[in-house]
């Protein structure tokens, strides 16, 4: 639980608004201008879109998008828990955050890389009236025609920690091999994180990244003048990527 706090509040107390709102704090006590200066230029400098560009160019390296040809068998395809919302209404029907994970998981077990299917049962901590994102994934995944026996989900997670520990468990009652090995499908900016956490529980791991946030043209990017203006959604991208960056940090899954 320490861990899961201190990987929330790092990355608001560190992210560039958050050090704009301190530094303009410090401003109120001490009544210099040079703090000021120094947040109006971090906001400046974080509002770019050539930044934020790099910045996810540099977390999504190496990875490319692969073919699932050519990946091995495995004893099973994990896919990690993507972020679900109910959106306003009595529907209780979930939103999606982005649906590459669990679209690439369906892909991958009709192309036979795996008999087992494996969600994460994500859970958000300050929420209570969500399910486990698993147990909405299986639901799903039995609408487009996936056997229900092939289908499994682990107990409820808050993280990635969470996330592989759970696996582990739940390889070991599902699986009969001493060396597992999986398919890990996950966010191209989370892979390095999700891997090394992975493969700290003794898990050998064949990465399957999808849902990337950089593009293919870097040199484009700097020619559009527009990417040099600031503006809101740069902010914003900016700010998920050092929130990554503080993750891998945390996780001591830099490299």
């Amino acid at each position: 639980m320490n861990t899961f706090l201190l990987s929330k509040l790092l990355p608001l107390i560190f992210s560039p608004l958050g050090i704009v709102l301190l530094l303009l704090v410090v401003f109120i006590i001490r009544k210099k201008i040079k703090f000021i200066y120094t947040a109006l230029l971090f906001l400046f400098v974080f509002s770019n879109g050539v930044l934020s560009d790099s910045l996810w160019r540099l977390l999504e390296y190496p990875w490319k998008r692969l073919d699932y040809s050519t990946l091995n068998h495995a004893d099973g395809i994990v896919v990690l828990s993507g972020g679900r919302h109910l959106p306003p209404g009595n529907t209780k029907k979930y939103e999606w955050g982005d649906p590459d994970r669990f679209l690439a998981g369906i892909e991958l077990y009709r192309a036979n890389k795996s008999n087992k299917l494996i969600f994460t049962g994500g859970v958000d901590f300050f929420s209570s009236n969500i399910s486990p994102e698993g147990n909405i994934y299986i639901e799903e995944a039995i609408s487009m025609g996936i056997p229900r026996e092939d289908l499994l989900t682990t107990y409820p997670v808050y993280n990635t920690f969470d996330e592989a520990e759970a696996i582990k468990k739940l390889l070991n009652e599902e699986i009969n091999s001493s060396q597992k090995k999986i398919i890990l499908i996950t966010s191209a900016f989370h892979m390095k994180r999700a891997k090394k956490v992975f493969e700290r529980q003794g898990i050998n791991v064949l990465p399957y990244p999808v849902d990337f946030k950089s593009s293919g043209n870097f040199i484009s990017s700097i020619r559009n003048p527009l990417k040099w203006m600031p503006n809101a959604s740069s902010l914003d991208r900016n700010s998920k990527a050092i929130r990554e960056i503080i993750g891998r940090i945390i996780y001591g899954a830099w490299r």
